[in-house]
Formats: C-alpha cells, sequence, structure tokens
C-alpha cells in the first residue's frame, strides 16, 4: 500500500526518475504505484492534478501517468497547465476505450504514449521505463537551451546586430557597409559573440541560434 508520505514524494532522491502517478481513485493509484514499486521504480501519487503541481519537482527526470477524467483540474487541464509552464515531463495517459479519441487529442498536444484500461502490467512498465529515458534527454536538452539563451542574452545590440548577419552569411564587408562600421570593428564583435557564446565554429553558432528559435516556436 502507498502511504500519504509516499504520495507526496517526500523522500524521495534528487535526481533519480520518478513516476508519478495521478488518479482520484484510490485502489488505482495503490494498484499502480505497487506494480511500479515491486519493479524497482520509485513511484510517487496523487489523488489530484493540484496535489501533483504542489509537489513534484519539474527538474526532476521522470514520467507522468495521469488519468485523463478527474474532477476538478482533468487529465488534459493538467497537461495544458504542464505545457503553459515548460515543463518537459513526459506524460502517459492512462484512458478507458471510451476516452481513445480524446487520449489521441492529449499525444497531439505532446503527450508521449496513451495506454487503455484494462492495463497491460508488462507494456506500462516498458513504457514507463522508456519514458524515463526521453525524460533524461529532454531535460539535458532543455538545460543545454537555457545556457544558449543565457549566453545570447549577454549579447550587446551591436553584437547581436552582428550575430544576424554571420548567421546569414554575409562576409565582413559586407556587415561593415550594412552597419555603417569597420571592417575591423566587425571583426572585433564578431570575436565577442563568438567568446559570449562559447562557440567553436561558425558552424555551431548557427546551431545555437537554430535552437534558440525552436524554443520560441514552442513558447508561442
Amino acid at each position: 500500500m502507498v502511504t500519504e508520505r509516499a504520495e507526496v514524494g517526500s523522500g524521495a532522491e534528487a535526481g533519480a526518475p520518478c513516476a508519478y502517478v495521478v488518479d482520484d481513485i484510490e485502489l488505482n493509484r495503490e494498484m499502480t504505484a505497487g506494480l511500479l514499486s515491486s519493479a524497482g521504480i520509485e513511484a510517487s501519487s496523487y489523488p489530484s492534478a493540484q496535489r501533483f503541481l504542489g509537489a513534484f519537482d519539474p527538474r526532476r527526470p521522470g514520467c507522468l501517468l495521469l488519468d485523463i477524467r478527474m474532477p476538478g483540474m482533468s487529465g488534459l487541464e493538467l497537461q495544458a497547465e504542464l505545457n503553459r509552464r515548460g515543463v518537459v515531463l513526459p506524460v502517459v495517459m492512462i484512458t478507458a476505450h471510451a476516452d481513445v479519441p480524446v487520449a489521441i487529442q492529449a499525444m497531439r498536444e505532446g503527450a508521449y504514449e496513451f495506454i487503455e484500461k484494462p492495463v497491460d502490467n508488462r507494456h506500462l512498465l516498458h513504457v514507463v521505463r522508456r519514458a524515463f529515458e526521453v525524460s533524461v534527454a529532454r531535460l539535458r536538452d532543455q538545460s543545454e537551451r537555457d545556457s544558449i539563451r543565457h549566453r545570447y542574452e549577454t549579447l550587446s545590440a551591436r553584437e547581436l546586430q552582428v550575430l544576424d548577419a554571420m548567421v546569414d552569411g554575409r562576409l565582413n564587408k559586407q556587415i561593415a557597409y550594412d552597419l555603417g562600421i569597420s571592417q575591423r570593428t566587425v571583426e572585433v564583435h564578431r570575436s565577442n559573440v563568438m567568446e559570449k557564446m562559447r562557440a567553436q565554429s561558425l558552424a555551431e553558432l548557427v546551431r545555437m541560434t537554430i535552437r534558440l528559435g525552436e524554443t520560441e516556436a514552442r513558447v508561442e
């Protein structure tokens, strides 16, 4: 049986993947969390979306096993809130057969997987383990993007202009003409851009700006 203390995930080891079970039916929570625990997978369970939102750590790898139909905030509404917050935790929807169209909608909006009831235990464990791997990769990617964004924000207005021109493939003399500055000044700004962005090559700098663009697209 899952205790109340375990349900709020109080003693979790920092950084260890955790499967979060959110279901308003206590028996379902206990059965799922018990299955995970018996397979050596750490699990924390919550009776509502609100309880989960108040307790989980978005920086910790894991996955969310989420019932679609719950009183208060539904599974879809919780997923939408996680998306709004930029949380990259893989979401696995647990659904009855009648709710499959809703689960498919959830996947179109970013859910990782959906599993129909009655749940096949072996399949559930397989999905959770794969979701853990995805979670680790997503968090690593998010950390790298955040680091690029932080470095990008240290550039001056002129350096940003030079960076844009660099990734457009313009030569120093073209940049100098467009900005009304000397080629030597362009060279200094290029050097500053490369140093601040920690880019070893122009190709690497271009890849960084592409990742920033992907980030902006997700936010929009």
